[in-house]
C-alpha cells in the first residue's frame, strides 16, 4: 500500500512536467539506444543492448512510480491554507530559543523536499514539531546529538 502523498499545487505540476519528459524525450532516447545497440548484431552477446534493455525496464519502473505518486497525492488547496496555524504549504519562520538565530522554511510533502529552496518536509523532525501550531508557541526538536532544540514560531505565511 502506498503512502500518501501530501503535493502543493506547483509540486503537482512539477511532477507531471518530470512524467511527461520520462514518457516523450526519455523514451525516445532509450529506444534510439536499443535500436543502435541492435545495429551491433547478434543480441544475444551484445551488452550495450542488455545496458539498453536494462536502462529501458529502470526508466518504465520510475514511470509508474510518477503516475502512481500522482495518482495516490493529495493536493493542499491554497485557500484552505490559514496563517492562524501551520500547515503543509505554510512558510514558517521560527527562532531557535538557545541561539537566537532566525530561520525560515516551506513545508511541503516528502514528494517535494528541497533543502537548497528551504522546503522541508512535513514528516521531518522540525516539520513535525511546528505542524498545527501557532505564531508565538515555543517547539521542542529532538536532534540526533544534544538536548532538543526550542523554536519560536515567529511568524506564519501563506503562499506556496
Amino acid at each position: 500500500m502506498p503512502r500518501d502523498v501530501i503535493l502543493t499545487p506547483e509540486g503537482l505540476v512539477k511532477l507531471k512536467e518530470e512524467l511527461a519528459h520520462l514518457q516523450t524525450d526519455r523514451r525516445r532516447e532509450v529506444a534510439e539506444r536499443i535500436k543502435e545497440a541492435r545495429e551491433f548484431g547478434d543480441i544475444s552477446e551484445n551488452s550495450e543492448y542488455d545496458d539498453a534493455k536494462n536502462e529501458q525496464a529502470m526508466l518504465e519502473a520510475k514511470i509508474a512510480q510518477f503516475e502512481e505518486r500522482i495518482r495516490a497525492a493529495t493536493v493542499v488547496n491554497p485557500e484552505d491554507l490559514t496563517n492562524d496555524v501551520v500547515g503543509v504549504g505554510s512558510t514558517v519562520h521560527v527562532k531557535d530559543e538557545k541561539t537566537g538565530k532566525s530561520q525560515k522554511f516551506t513545508i511541503v510533502g516528502s514528494a517535494e523536499v528541497s533543502p537548497g529552496e528551504n522546503k522541508i518536509s512535513n514528516e521531518s523532525p522540525v516539520g513535525r514539531a511546528v505542524l498545527g501550531h501557532k505564531r508565538n508557541d515555543v517547539v521542542s526538536v529532538q536532534v540526533p546529538k544534544g538536548p532538543a532544540r526550542k523554536l519560536k514560531i515567529t511568524k506564519i505565511d501563506v503562499g506556496l
